[in-house]
């Protein structure tokens, strides 16, 4: 049995909160210098393994979120970690909401379809 679960893709929101569209796939046209920009933050964001590393961690949590306690254990000091969230959250990758005194992580949907479109060959 395969705990594989295949989840819907999301249209971007609209409004100053939502997150904007990576760019068009790589073989369609060159990026204009606001994509090639855009697109960098994210990359650079998840060039450092610690960062993919809670990236993949947020991904592949049971419900599709995580709380930072769950993520924390990464080989790294809590502050450290709050550090690479912080920079995944102002790439546009993750969001996030506070309950309590806990911060539970999610990947931005619309981001990470985006990201799948770039890099999709024809």
């Amino acid at each position: 049995m395969s705990n594989i679960k295949v989840l819907p893709l999301l249209e971007p929101e609209s409004g100053p909160e939502s997150v904007a569209p990576c760019c068009p796939p790589l073989t369609e046209r060159p990026f204009t210098a606001e994509e090639a920009e855009r697109t960098a933050r994210m990359f650079k964001a998840l060039g450092d393994p610690v960062r993919l590393r809670l990236f993949s961690l947020v991904a592949s949590h049971e419900g599709g979120e995580a709380c930072v306690c769950d993520i924390s254990d990464v080989g790294v000091s809590q502050p450290t970690v709050s550090h690479h969230l912080k920079k995944l959250k102002e790439a546009g990758l993750l969001t996030s909401e506070r309950r309590g005194t806990w911060v539970y992580y999610r990947v931005e949907p619309s981001v990470l379809a985006s990201m799948g479109r770039l890099l999709a060959s024809p």
